[in-house]
């Protein structure tokens, strides 16, 4: 790899290097520089073939693709279960797929907390909205004030959590300690294995959001002996949007209720006789609720083969190696026009993405779509910046930063606040 240089020549050399240069061919990009990919990613060839082929087996099969379609609509959940598991280090019966991440999140909050000795959830104030919204209503249904069981760690600076503080909030009245891998907004990267062990210290359940890591990152939840996890699809994986969810469960817990109880969650073998006695599948396909979305739940099904084909420690190898270009040509290029990292700058200690900082956000990520860079912005003043290495160059990046200084440099940001900004 080169040593750093701000060149255009040496962006291209970089990608003459990249051994994932080739993947990109497998992806329809709608715009020139699709740098959105930790919101939505885009479609690829696979994604849309499975797609077409379970509509093609609706019109052909009808009723029996659940047992007739290749494969089998009926075992569709758990079967990319077992595909998905050695992404997250998972067994094979530890991972389904199913429900939406905030029904997931209800589902699993709401067992664990039955089982819990303690009645206290940690979580931190940078969170998602959505779980916090789910986990006070789970509170709320066992007739505990949120405002009292929700231990809500604090950040110093508006970007960050200190670990320290979470271990420091973590105590004997702890039922459960709920984190993202990767804060959404910062991209700040935690250290699950300790956050698990320290619950585990105080006979806590450790369960983690891992919306902003999963394909992105490798994992080894079993490993950690974390209890379950929750995440969505439609992101690193490029499952498309709405894409079904996916969820891990500790072996250990198998046979427990699960908080919300559906038919698609019964024993398989069963499941069909119709009993109105709930008995649960013996993995983690129990905390399925309703019947799987296959249109929903199909492109995943491609779109994971291209993740097996690339492999997800190369893949974190390449978004490694393109957020340290960013985070570097970003420090030499637009530390003069007040754009500055959000983003932890140890490799280690971040996800997928860059957060930039600028005191007119909501402008400048306007400014960048209209000339064909794909970004998204968060509050208070953040764009945020995806360079996954399955579909974005070493080049592109290099002229996003270009688009960036003309932009600021001109002074070419309209009078444009949150409004119409997605």
């Amino acid at each position: 790899m080169d040593e750093f240089d701000t060149t255009e020549s040496a962006a291209i050399r970089r990608d003459g290097n990249d051994s994932l240069f080739h993947v990109r061919d497998r992806f329809d990009l709608a715009d020139p520089c699709y740098l959105d990919g930790n919101s939505l990613g885009p479609a690829s060839d696979a994604a849309v073939a499975t797609l077409e082929h379970v509509v093609e087996e609706w019109r052909t099969l009808g009723i029996r693709g659940w047992t007739e379609g290749d494969p089998p609509w009926f075992h569709y959940g758990e079967r990319l279960g077992d595909r998905l598991a050695p992404m997250v280090g998972a067994n094979p019966k530890e991972v389904a797929v199913g429900n939406s991440t905030t029904v997931n999140i209800h589902t699993l909050i709401g067992t664990f907390l039955e089982l819990a000795d303690g009645n206290r959830i940690v979580v931190n104030e940078l969170d998602f909205p959505t779980d916090h919204y789910a986990i006070r209503s789970q509170l709320r249904t066992r007739g505990l004030d949120p405002d009292d069981h929700l231990v809500v760690v604090e950040s110093d600076d508006g970007r960050t959590i200190d670990e320290g503080d979470v271990l420091e909030a973590i105590d004997d009245e702890t039922a459960i300690v709920f984190f993202p891998s990767v804060l959404y907004r910062s991209g700040q990267r935690f250290d699950l294995e300790k956050l698990t062990e320290a619950a585990h210290d105080h006979d806590a359940f450790a369960g983690f959001d891992l919306a902003h890591s999963v394909g992105a990152i490798p994992h080894e939840l079993s490993a950690i002996d974390a209890d379950f996890a929750v995440w969505c699809h439609y992101k690193y994986c490029n499952a498309g949007p709405g894409a079904v969810a996916g969820l891990y469960v500790n072996e250990r817990h198998f046979g427990e209720t699960p908080g919300l109880a559906g038919w698609w969650g019964h024993e398989k073998e069963t499941q069909f006789d119709l009993e109105t006695t709930y008995t649960p599948a013996h993995s983690a396909g129990a905390w399925q609720i309703g019947t799987i979305p296959i249109f929903a739940a199909a492109p995943l099904d491609g779109a994971l083969s291209i993740l097996e084909d690339v492999g997800i420690d190369a893949i974190r190898e390449g978004s490694v190696a393109r957020t340290e270009y960013l985070i570097a040509l970003t420090d030499e290029r637009l530390d003069e026009f007040g754009v500055s990292v959000g983003t932890p700058r140890s490799p280690d200690g971040r996800g997928g993405h860059v957060a930039l900082e600028h005191d007119r956000a909501y402008a400048l990520g306007n400014a960048l779509r209209e000339r064909g860079y794909v970004v998204d912005v968060r509050p208070p003043g953040v764009v945020r910046v995806c360079p996954s290495p399955l579909y974005v160059s070493y080049h592109e990046v290099w002229e996003f930063v270009e688009a960036v200084v003309d932009v600021l440099e001109h002074d070419r940001l309209e009078a444009v606040d949150r409004e119409g900004v997605t």
